[in-house]
Formats: C-alpha cells, sequence, structure tokens
C-alpha cells in the first residue's frame, strides 16, 4: 500500500508535461509567437535602432491599416470563404468619402457614413453571389476586385482625390488622431506616439476575438467553416453567417483605406493593389486554417505584427527592399510545414 501510494505521484508529474506539451503543440499560435520573438531578436541584435521608440511607433503606424482587414478576413475565413476584393474596397471607398466631400456639401462625418455603406454593399453583393447563386468565393470576388477598381478608376479618371480639407475636423481626429506618451514637442522626440488608429485596431480585434471564443455566433463561424452541411442540419444559420461575414470584412477594408486616406492626405484609386494577398498570409501564418473550421484573432494580430515588422526591419538591416516577397513567402512555406507538423503530431497523440 506504502509503495503504491508512493509511486503514484512520481509518475504523475511526467504524464502532466507530456498533456501540457501536446495542448502546446496544438496551439496554432505557438509558431507565429515563436518566430515573432526570434524576428525581434535578430533585427534588435543586428541594428539596435529597430527597438527604438520611434522605430516602433512608425511601424504601427502602418500595421493598422492592413490590420483591420486582415480582423475581417481571419473570421471570413474560418467560415470557409475568401474575399478578394477588400484591396480595391480599401481604395474604393475612401475615394467615394473624398469625391462627396469635395463635390458636395454632405460634410465629412455623412460623407464618412454613406462610403461605409458602399463598402457593406460590396460585401453584401459577394455573400449574395456566394450563398444564393452557389457561385465559389474565390471568382466572385476575383470578379468583383476588378468591377470595383475600375469604378474608382472611372470615378477619378485614375487622378487622386483630394483629402487635405480633413486636418481640423473631429472625425478626422477619432480616426487617425495621435497623442505623445514620454516624449517632447510636436515630433514627439524621444517618446512614443500613438494614432488614435491603433486605438481602434485593439478594440476590434478584442470584438473579434470574443465574437469567435465567446459567443454563439462564433460557435456558428467554425461550425459552417468545418462541416456546413452538419451546421445546417443543426439549425446554424450558415447563409447569415456568410452573408454578414462578408460584409463585415468590405465594411472594415474600407474603414482601412478611409483612415489610410486621411493619414496620407491621399485618396488613391490604386491603393490597396495586393493588399488581399498579404492579408491572406497574415492570417495564414496566424494559424488560421486554410479551408476553414478553425481561426485564431491572436495568432492572426501576430501575423500581421510578424509581415509588417518584417518589411521595417529588412529596411534598416540593409536588405534591398525588393526582396521583400522572398522573406514573406519563405515565411509562408515555413509557417505551413510548422502547422502541418504540429497538427499532425497532436494528431498521433506525440
Amino acid at each position: 500500500m506504502t509503495a503504491e501510494k508512493t509511486d503514484a505521484p512520481a509518475g504523475a508529474p511526467p504524464q502532466q508535461k507530456r498533456d501540457f506539451l501536446r495542448r502546446l503543440s496544438a496551439t496554432p499560435e505557438l509558431g507565429p509567437a515563436i518566430l515573432l520573438v526570434v524576428m525581434l531578436v535578430v533585427f534588435t541584435a543586428i541594428n539596435p535602432a529597430f527597438m527604438s521608440l520611434n522605430n516602433i511607433s512608425n511601424a504601427l503606424t502602418f500595421t493598422v491599416e492592413l490590420g483591420l482587414i486582415a480582423l475581417g478576413m481571419t473570421l471570413l475565413m474560418t467560415s470557409g470563404e475568401f474575399d478578394l476584393s477588400v484591396g480595391s474596397v480599401f481604395g474604393f471607398t475612401a475615394v467615394v468619402m473624398w469625391t462627396l466631400i469635395n463635390s458636395t456639401a454632405l460634410g465629412m462625418p455623412l460623407s464618412f457614413l454613406i462610403a461605409m455603406a458602399v463598402a457593406m454593399g460590396i460585401g453584401a453583393v459577394n455573400g449574395i453571389f456566394v450563398t444564393r447563386l452557389k457561385i465559389p468565393s474565390f471568382l466572385v470576388t476575383l470578379g468583383m476586385l476588378l468591377v470595383v477598381r475600375g469604378s474608382a478608376l472611372w470615378l477619378t479618371s485614375g487622378f487622386p482625390q483630394r483629402t487635405w480639407d480633413a486636418g481640423d475636423q473631429w472625425l478626422a481626429e477619432v480616426l487617425v488622431g495621435s497623442f505623445c506618451i514620454g516624449g517632447d514637442g510636436d515630433f514627439c522626440t524621444g517618446g512614443l506616439r500613438i494614432y488614435m488608429s491603433l486605438i481602434w485596431f485593439v478594440l476590434i480585434a478584442l470584438a473579434c476575438h470574443y465574437t469567435l471564443t465567446r459567443s454563439r455566433f462564433g460557435n456558428w463561424i467554425q461550425a459552417t467553416g468545418g462541416n456546413p452541411a452538419a451546421a445546417k442540419n443543426r439549425g446554424v444559420p450558415t447563409r447569415t453567417v456568410k452573408m454578414v461575414l462578408f460584409m463585415l470584412t468590405s465594411a472594415l477594408a474600407g474603414l482601412a483605406g478611409i483612415i489610410s486616406s486621411i493619414r496620407v492626405s491621399a485618396a488613391n484609386p490604386n491603393s490597396g493593389t495586393t493588399y488581399e494577398l498579404e492579408v491572406i498570409a497574415m492570417v495564414v501564418i496566424g494559424g488560421t486554417a486554410l479551408m476553414g473550421g478553425r481561426g485564431t484573432i491572436i495568432g492572426t494580430v501576430l501575423g500581421v505584427l510578424i509581415l509588417r515588422l518584417m518589411r521595417n526591419g529588412i529596411v534598416l538591416i540593409g536588405v534591398p527592399g525588393l526582396a521583400y516577397n522572398i522573406f514573406i513567402g519563405a515565411i509562408i512555406l515555413g509557417m505551413m510545414a510548422l502547422h502541418s507538423a504540429l497538427e499532425r503530431r497532436h494528431n498521433e497523440g506525440t
């Protein structure tokens, strides 16, 4: 009796350790988290300026815009669909808003609402074609990409819209205003400049994470992407889920485009070109399943940071900016191999 009581605790820790390692290996965020840490260490070791407050502030500013689109794309891909039109919606929504501001007396707030409604309408059309006409989202959104991009070019005759009137408007301050932490002067010397767009990104990311992991709608999203037929038989409104997600993804792409236009003082009809591919790469690197059924907002945020900080870091360490796509392609292939290996080990129980 005494021997048995002594042996049981001795055997428990190794088993608990193995269970912990299995759970850890099944976590899709593990790979991108490790890659992000390694990347930060390597870039900082080569050039300490990489972790300076000024560089961090600049990197976060550019991160937000693609990050907003990636949040919507994560939910949409978890449901088993894609949206290749987000890059064109990014450019078109800003063009619509600034065309209204420059050519009418509507004002910025009302023009903003109309432009956002247009973006959601584009998402609704995508959703109708996919859910009602049963056309694959790849083909639908590829066609929509061309329609929306062409509309932006036709509306502007290919020229950027004037945006410098945004300076003193309250809505512009709400969307892209900034404040300084620990710095001095207008240039925030020696401090960290935080833009309101970053605050919006964090709040929307938290809302998406809660929705996906803690709400009934999040369960519906994962069920729709995992096994649509079974989900439908259990009463999940799969069509409604996809419609809402297409509209949300387009709305976030439109919001990102408007934020970008205010920040750079230009509403260019060609802005957002190829963003759709970079956004999908961020989502996939973060651990969201390509075919649907599993998604992670935390992983997507890590994926966004990896790609945007990678672009920033390779320039600081002296690598030609044209080599960026080489790094991105290598990261995508490497992360796919890692996700596959970890999932295989988890399924085999090792």
